[in-house]
Parts: structure tokens; C-alpha cells; sequence
């Protein structure tokens, strides 16, 4: 969780150590380096605490219905007690100046928007959402909301405040 309450740089190989109760010699030979672990952090935080959005997607029937879903949820875990607010995967870039990391995390960010693009694009050819629907407008406006929410959360937004900024989002989508 330090790098999720800290972001990636100004986590200290001490403070990590810290956290997991291990020393700085344990760090290094199970991990190699802060980078692999980093990575490793994300990639589990991906499959639990931010996995709401992919099985919104997977679940619901259709891109607004995912995309409803995943803002209303990302009010729900962004704000769940616990664990820090908001979203690793966001925060964790804010300041970052390690190239490597910086541009992974943006790489996956880019990733999520061309995946709802994507199934905004297959609504729109299906009919589901009307012809002139712009998908890349509509990816990158959940993109926004969704990362804006994040920080909101860090900065002491309640649910109820989240996810009527979620609801609010929604009128901006053509209607069906």
C-alpha cells in the first residue's frame, strides 16, 4: 500500500521495507530492484482492487452500461476504508520522473481507454449507440471522469459525491 498511498517516487526502498517487514538484502533478492516491485504491486492491484472496471465490462450488456457501472463502482472503491483513496494506477504516476515507470503506467491507462473505444465502436456498428456517436470522444471522456474521480477521492470526496459525478457523466452520452 505505500506506493499506492505515496506514488511511485517518493516511496523509499526504507519505507517499503518497512511495510512489508523485511529488510533492504530480503527486498532486493526477492524482487531485484523498487521498478520489479513496483510492477509486481500493480499488476496484483489490476486483479483485485482494480478489476471492477474490466468485469463491469465483461458483465454488462453494452458499453454504456460497462461504462455506468465502472464510474459508479470507482465511487464505491475509491473510496472504500482500508486502503488508501483513489486509484494506484493513477496517483501512483503524479510526480513520477522515472521514465520506465511513468510510461508503463501510461501505456496501461491508454490501454483501458482503447479497450472501452473499442467496445463503444462494436455499439455503435451494432446500433446500440447512434451512427454519428463519436467512440474515441466518448473513451476518452470516461477516461477523464474516471481519473478525475480518482483524484477527487484522494482530495475527500464521499461516494455519494463520486457517484453523482459518475451519474452526471452519463447525461453527456447520446441517448440509445
Amino acid at each position: 500500500m505505500a506506493f499506492w498511498e505515496h506514488g511511485y517516487e517518493t516511496t523509499s526502498v526504507s519505507d517499503l521495507t518497512r511495510a512489508m517487514g523485511i529488510s533492504a538484502p530480503s527486498l532486493y533478492a526477492a524482487f531485484g530492484d523498487k521498478r520489479t516491485l513496483f510492477e509486481e504491486v500493480v499488476a496484483e492491484y489490476v486483479l483485485s482492487h482494480g478489476a471492477f472496471g474490466t468485469r463491469a465490462f465483461e458483465e454488462e450488456p453494452t458499453a454504456r452500461a460497462g461504462v455506468a457501472r465502472m464510474l459508479r463502482e470507482a465511487a464505491v472503491h475509491y473510496t472504500a476504508p482500508g486502503h488508501p483513496r483513489g486509484c494506484l494506477v493513477i496517483s501512483a504516476a503524479t510526480n513520477c520522473s522515472t521514465p520506465e515507470v511513468e510510461e508503463a503506467l501510461r501505456a496501461r491507462r491508454n490501454a483501458n481507454l482503447a479497450a472501452i473505444e473499442d467496445r463503444i465502436r462494436r455499439d455503435v456498428d451494432a446500433g446500440a449507440l447512434p451512427g454519428d456517436a463519436d467512440p474515441r470522444t466518448l473513451a476518452r471522456l470516461s477516461g477523464a471522469v474516471l481519473q478525475g474521480m480518482s483524484q477527487q477521492a484522494r482530495d475527500g470526496a464521499t461516494e455519494e459525491e463520486l457517484a453523482a459525478v459518475a451519474e452526471s457523466a452519463m447525461l453527456a452520452w447520446p441517448p440509445a
